[in-house]
Formats: C-alpha cells, sequence, structure tokens
C-alpha cells in the first residue's frame, strides 16, 4: 500500500510501545494526581466526595504507575531510548546554559534525540515516582514500620505531591506549546524540519548507534568469515 507523501517524509521518533507506555503511565499518573487532590483539598473532596473509594484509586493508581516502565523494557526502542536519556554530554551542558540564558537562537541549543531539560526531568520524574512508592507502601500498610517512620513518610510524601504537581504541571504546559511534540508522540513521527531544528544531533546518534551495531555483528561473526570479506 503506498504512503501518503506527507507521510512518507515524516521522521519516526516513537514505536507503538514507547507511546502505549507514555500513555499508560499518564493516565495512571492524572488518576493519582487527582485523586490525591480529592483528598488534600476541601474544595475537591466536597465536590467529589466518596473518600473510601479515593483512597482506593489513589493507593492502586499509584502502585500500578511503575509498570507500564517496567513492561516496556521488553521493547529494544524503549531499552535504546532509556539508554540516550541517561547519557549526559557536553552539548546537554551547553543547552541548559542556553536555556537559562533564554536564548534561542539556532545552533545554541544542540540536542540529541532528548534534549538535556528532558533528561533531567525524566531522571528526576522516576526518583520521584520510587520515593512516591516507597512513602506511600509506609502509610498504607501501618504494620511495615514504626510510627515514627511512618509521620517521616507522610510529611515526604506530602510535600514531595507538591513538587511533583508543580512539575507535571510545567511538563503538560511545555507540550502544549510545542504542537509538532505532541504529534510526535500521539502518532509515532515529526516533521524532518522540526527535528532538525529541535534535535540537530538526533541524526548523528542514530548514524554511531547504527555503526556500533554493526560492529557488534561483525563481532559475532567467524573469524573465517570475517577475514574472507577483509580480502574482497
Amino acid at each position: 500500500m503506498l504512503r501518503r507523501p506527507d507521510t512518507a517524509r515524516r521522521v519516526r521518533r516513537f514505536t507503538p510501545a514507547e507511546r502505549w507506555i507514555h500513555r499508560t503511565t499518564a493516565v495512571l499518573t492524572g488518576v493519582c494526581v487527582f485523586t490525591a487532590a480529592c483528598l488534600y483539598l476541601p474544595v475537591f473532596a466536597e465536590l467529589v466526595g466518596r473518600r473510601a473509594l479515593m483512597v482506593m484509586l489513589h493507593e492502586w493508581s499509584g502502585l500500578l504507575i511503575p509498570v507500564p516502565t517496567l513492561l516496556g523494557l521488553g521493547s529494544r526502542a524503549f531499552r535504546g531510548d532509556l539508554g540516550r536519556l541517561n547519557r549526559f554530554g557536553p552539548y546537554d551542558r551547553r543547552w541548559l546554559r542556553a536555556a537559562l540564558r533564554r536564548d534561542h537562537r539556532p545552533g545554541e541549543r544542540p540536542a540529541g534525540k532528548f534534549n538535556a531539560g528532558q533528561k533531567i526531568y525524566a531522571g528526576w520524574i522516576a526518583g520521584a515516582v520510587l520515593v512516591m512508592t516507597g512513602t506511600g507502601l509506609l502509610m498504607w500498610l501501618t504494620h511495615l514500620a514504626p510510627l515514627v517512620w511512618r509521620t517521616s513518610a507522610t510529611f515526604l510524601h506530602d510535600w514531595l505531591a507538591l513538587a511533583m504537581g508543580i512539575v507535571l504541571a510545567g511538563h503538560v504546559a511545555m507540550a502544549y506549546g510545542d504542537p509538532e511534540a505532541r504529534r510526535g508522540m500521539r502518532t509515532g513521527s515529526v516533521e524532518p524540519g522540526w527535528a532538525r531544528r529541535e534535535h540537530p544531533l538526533w541524526r548523528y546518534e542514530k548514524e554511531q548507534r547504527r555503526t556500533e551495531e554493526e560492529q557488534r555483528q561483525g563481532e559475532g561473526r567467524p573469524e573465517g568469515s570475517r577475514r574472507s570479506e577483509d580480502r574482497l
């Protein structure tokens, strides 16, 4: 089947598995944040009511937030993107300096598939989810720890929840301001011009990864086969 010209020109950014992971995590996080607001803010509590239901939804949605990521580890593309997010290079520091100066000139914000801001956000939110899950379990299963631990867990859980709400609101606001980035997460592909402008080093990352894969494949071949290819 022939693809439409506008579809053929687009650059694939995310696989279906990666988009499923993002959407499922977003839904679970949204439920968790909404039910937290119903439990802590009187305005929402009076509006919704049914506190026992809100508690149950909050506890289970919070516990399930890491599950899509854990299941996604079976995707090679997702593991590759986790490796990119975990890699911080010199150009990322340059991107951060330009962002702090609010410098939007072309070439002043070099980035691979993910820019430095996205890498910092991903690392922070991953750590915050782990802490929230741990403190939430201490608050839920009261027999696991003494009272002083549960009190400290409640304090940390509440204040970190507030910080997460602010960070998530910033994440949504930045996504709302970039329609092509949202389209990339929704459809899996982006315009080549957007990719060159916002992530100019992404192409070199893909070329480097392709070269590394070819080298690994070459190392896995029998010695005789490699020698015969060298003679050719």
